[in-house]
């Protein structure tokens, strides 16, 4: 059994993660998805990681973890796999359409230094109509402080890694997931998800499957 935590992206909470979430645990995982306090103005990545951390301790069982983030969510990703992984069996962390940091980059200004040149903002046309209204319902504020703040890490840990590119994506088109994917963690053939920016609304069966697919 793995237990998944599941990271959103900007302007999302943990209910995105919920589909995806209930697939994996129809296939005997375990899935935690909190609330990232993204909206707080005084909120911090560190702030980021407590509530992470505070949620994996409230399982009774964390002996195979595997994070994953989509979107501004590769901020925190990292972040959690260092700190829990001298205490957890921290196994993978994966990047879903993923913001992979680099030491001191703010997630504002990781858009120039990966050299992407805009992008459609909103839910993808993959995504069920019910679903993408209720999804903008949803919608949180993002704290511009922490979107200025430059990521604390000196490096990224020594955890293996995966990305997902999201092959339809209008928002980070593809090839600058690919870019990220081999700059940033050496991954010259990352896996796919043939949708837009938002795979665990559209295709959370096929997402699920894929992040559990090495899971013993």
């Amino acid at each position: 059994m793995t237990t998944f935590a599941l990271l959103h992206g900007a302007g999302d909470g943990g209910w995105a993660w919920h589909l995806v979430g209930r697939a994996l645990v129809s296939r005997g995982h375990r899935a935690v998805a909190p609330d990232l306090p993204t909206d707080r103005a005084d909120a911090t990545w560190h702030h980021c990681v407590d509530v992470v951390e505070a949620a994996l301790d409230r399982t009774d069982r964390l002996d195979d973890l595997v994070v994953v983030g989509h979107s501004a969510g590769g901020f925190v990703v990292p972040l959690v796999a260092e700190r829990l992984a001298g205490r957890r069996d921290v196994r993978l962390q994966v990047f879903v359409a993923g913001m992979v940091p680099r030491p001191g980059e703010s997630a504002a200004e990781w858009f120039g230094a990966v050299g992407w040149t805009g992008g459609v903002p909103d839910l993808d046309d993959d995504v069920p109509p019910g679903l993408a209204a209720e999804a903008a319902a949803r919608e949180r504020p993002t704290s511009d402080r922490l979107g200025a703040a430059p990521w604390p890490a000196a490096a990224l840990p020594a955890v293996p890694s995966r990305y997902v590119i999201t092959t339809r994506d209008r928002f980070l088109p593809p090839a600058v997931q690919r870019r990220v994917a081999a700059d940033r963690l050496g991954i010259t053939a990352p896996d796919e998800v043939t949708t837009g920016h938002c795979p665990h609304l559209s295709r959370p069966e096929e997402l699920a499957d894929l992040l559990a697919g090495d899971s013993p």
